[in-house]
């Protein structure tokens, strides 16, 4: 099974910017969809954002269309989120997710997702 790993958290003022890494490793790394969600504490988790595993289509949340950007280096098994203009309403624990099956994650089908990674924290200060 293929093994996410993040990095890139941390605390940042609001209209700040940071960027998440996530590192795929496994004989498959490169043939996955991946993706994003974030859990504020008492909520649910997520879907922010997507992208297939040839890196030409990708997908956004509403809340952060405009903002975030998604990308992928294949030969690096990485992915990563660039976050701009960062609001207090951001700040969540990250997760980086893979499936064989975008649609698995645009649709927040939550259990269904067949790898995460173990969370990184974004806090955004007013």
């Amino acid at each position: 099974q293929i093994h996410l790993a993040e990095s890139g958290g941390g605390l940042v003022q609001a209209g700040g910017s940071l960027r998440l890494s996530c590192t795929a490793s496994g004989p498959t790394g490169s043939s996955y969809a991946m993706g994003w969600f974030r859990q504020a504490p008492g909520k649910e988790r997520d879907f922010v954002s997507a992208i297939n595993w040839r890196g030409t289509n990708t997908y956004y949340a509403d809340s952060v269309k405009g903002r975030f950007t998604i990308s992928r280096d294949n030969y690096k098994n990485t992915v990563y989120l660039q976050m701009n203009s960062l609001r207090p309403e951001d700040t969540a624990v990250y997760y980086c997710a893979a499936d064989l099956a975008i649609a698995t994650m645009t649709e927040n089908r939550i259990s269904a997702v067949v790898s995460w990674g173990q969370g990184t924290q974004v806090t955004v200060s007013s």
